[in-house]
């Protein structure tokens, strides 16, 4: 209620519809079909960004959590102004957003994330000052389980703060350049 933005269980609703929606149509569509939204114009895809804003339990706990409200709610704002209207912006809870990119090349996917990051890190909040936000990214393959492209978005996401925040880093990119370890999937059964 607080920033007025989809929530976890939207998300899991709303991702769920569109994985169905797009695998059916994978089957059946004709992707030359411009009519056909849903299915990606030639070379874009999906994306998930899971943003995290760093330091905020320090925000909380020195200016209070009405700054750190304020700071949610203006954080929302700027994620409003940065990403375009078919984007879809969650709350997952705390300091803790996602974003859904819908038909982007890589590059614009990763520069629209980026851009948002910077926009940030030059935004003045009252009273608490600058902040800066981690960002972790995947590619959206809809054969896989939402929880498995979360937790995709997540590795990238820890990875990001664990080398110094205030950055974007894109799963299979970090998993090519062997900074972090792959998914493995065994009968059915995801291991890491």
């Amino acid at each position: 209620p607080l920033t007025g933005l989809l929530n976890r269980k939207t998300f899991d609703s709303r991702f769920a519809e569109y994985l169905l929606s797009a695998a059916t149509e994978t089957q059946g569509a004709d992707p030359t079909n411009e009519n056909n939204k849903r299915h990606p114009q030639s070379g874009q895809s999906h994306w998930i960004g899971l943003l995290d804003i760093d330091h905020f339990k320090r925000i909380n706990d020195t200016y209070g959590h009405i700054y750190g409200d304020e700071v949610l709610l203006m954080f929302t704002d700027l994620m409003r102004t940065v990403f375009r209207n078919s984007d879809l912006l969650f709350r997952f809870g705390g300091e803790e957003f996602v974003v859904f990119i819908v038909d982007a090349k890589k590059q614009d996917a990763l520069n629209a994330f980026d851009r948002f990051r910077k926009e940030l890190e030059v935004f003045e909040f009252p009273q608490v000052g600058k902040a800066t936000v981690s960002i972790g990214v995947t590619l959206i393959d809809i054969h896989s389980h939402p929880s498995s492209l979360l937790e995709e978005a997540d590795k990238a996401l820890y990875y990001a703060k664990d080398h110094g925040r205030n950055q974007v880093c894109e799963y299979h990119d970090l998993v090519e350049q062997g900074k972090i370890k792959p998914r493995i999937i065994k009968n059915d059964i995801d291991l890491f």
